[in-house]
């Protein structure tokens, strides 16, 4: 594309002006009708409209509301986490009833087509300007100041040519989009169907169930406080977040402890291959299997160790049965309750789960070990489609609104 016409001017050179809204109370809850409502400031998170993120105005509020929602305004998260600040949206019809709160700007311009400005901020060239601009006490809360935002600057193109490129964005973002739907909607399919198969492994087992207390020869949990032993290397150490969400496979980053040669409690929380591993402060519902990689590891106080009688019942066996349907309904309701949604041991001892042979057991993990793991390929394949097209999508919008790119040709 011909270049000799694009213009690098601040913001405040086709700025027409910026306004911001009032702060107001209002109900937890989107209006209905003619109601009077507040935007949200994530009514512009990831950069999209969502004027359903408002909420209701108290009555008594009413009559300080200002600044309504506008055709051809630029709405602007002026305060917000690192994240979301400067996150920014065209408006593309009249909402006389929504009104901003005082952390979103509306900002108009003379000379700019504001979709085109819209897709600009989409671009790492406009989020490298807000991060350098940007100030706060810690990255929970920054903000930009209207000078700091108006002295941004852009590359811009007459007016026809803005239209195009917006024109052609719109169009071809929206194929993509459409297409990373359709993929997500796959995968969700995917995970239904992959729940199917491990409840469909049990459907004939039926009853009796049997407390898994019948088959327990060790149970415990972590000790507390080895935070302070947190190293380098040394021995790992597994914690919450290492266990799985929908599988028995051990995942995540490993943190490394390094004992005191005074204290002594660590073999009994040391991990041999087989032992059944529960969440049992956080993420309940959450099973592991411990395999070589891990054995001689230490758990920490938000996991239970429980070891089993391996000549009765298979670990592997337990473990996917606790990720039935049936089984994180279990875990789930021994855990209700209390003020804090946790599992005591005794409710690990009360889980029931189906007798077999321990021949069926043994066939009936591996098949869920085989045919879960085929389902997590293809699931694993449409994530890639969709970062990929993700990718995709930045890098045209950035190609676009940078010139790199003739959408005319393109067309």
């Amino acid at each position: 594309m011909n270049m000799a016409n694009w213009r690098d001017v601040p913001l405040k050179r086709i700025v027409t002006s910026i306004q911001s809204g009032t702060s107001v109370n209002g109900a937890p809850w989107p209006v209905q009708g003619d109601e009077l409502g507040v935007l949200k400031t994530s009514a512009v998170y990831g950069g999209v409209f969502r004027p359903a993120e408002n909420k209701q105005v108290d009555s008594y509020d009413i009559d300080r509301v200002s600044c309504p929602v506008l055709a051809g305004s630029l709405i602007v998260s002026r305060m917000n986490t690192k994240q979301h600040l400067a996150s920014a949206a065209a408006v593309l019809q009249d909402y006389p009833n929504l009104y901003l709160p005082d952390r979103l700007w509306a900002v108009t311009f003379h000379g700019a087509d504001p979709r085109f400005i819209d897709w600009w901020t989409k671009t790492p060239a406009y989020r490298t300007q807000v991060e350098a601009v940007c100030v706060g006490t810690s990255s929970s809360m920054q903000n930009i100041s209207q000078g700091d935002f108006l002295g941004l600057r852009i590359a811009l193109p007459d007016p026809e040519t803005q239209r195009s490129i917006a024109d052609h964005l719109d169009h071809e973002t929206a194929r993509i989009d459409t297409l990373i739907e359709e993929q997500q909607c796959l995968i969700e399919m995917l995970r239904e169907r992959r729940q199917a198969v491990v409840d469909a492994a049990f459907a004939d087992l039926g009853e009796p169930r049997v407390q898994l207390r019948r088959y327990i020869k060790f149970l415990t949990s972590g000790s507390r406080g080895w935070g302070d032993y947190y190293a380098d290397d040394g021995e790992r150490f597994l914690r919450i977040g290492n266990l799985p969400r929908t599988n028995l496979s051990i995942r995540g980053g490993v943190q490394f402890v390094s004992l005191p040669a005074d204290v002594t409690e660590g073999s009994r929380t040391m991990l041999e291959a087989g032992d059944l591993l529960f969440s049992i402060t956080a993420y309940l519902g959450s099973v592991a299997v411990v395999d070589s990689d891990w054995v001689g590891s230490y758990v920490s106080q938000h996991v239970a160790l429980c070891r089993l009688d391996s000549g009765r019942l298979d670990s592997r066996f337990a473990g996917w049965f606790m990720l039935t349907t049936t089984g994180q309904d279990q875990l789930k309701q021994e855990a209700a309750g209390g003020a804090k949604i946790q599992l005591a041991l005794d409710d690990i001892k009360g889980l029931r789960v189906p007798t077999a042979s321990i021949t069926e057991q043994h066939r009936i993990a591996i098949h869920l070990d085989e045919q879960t793991a085929k389902i997590d390929v293809l699931i694993a394949e449409t994530q890639r489609l969709i970062e990929l097209a993700r990718e995709r999508r930045s890098a045209l919008i950035t190609a676009a609104v940078t010139g790199q790119i003739d959408v005319r040709e393109a067309a």
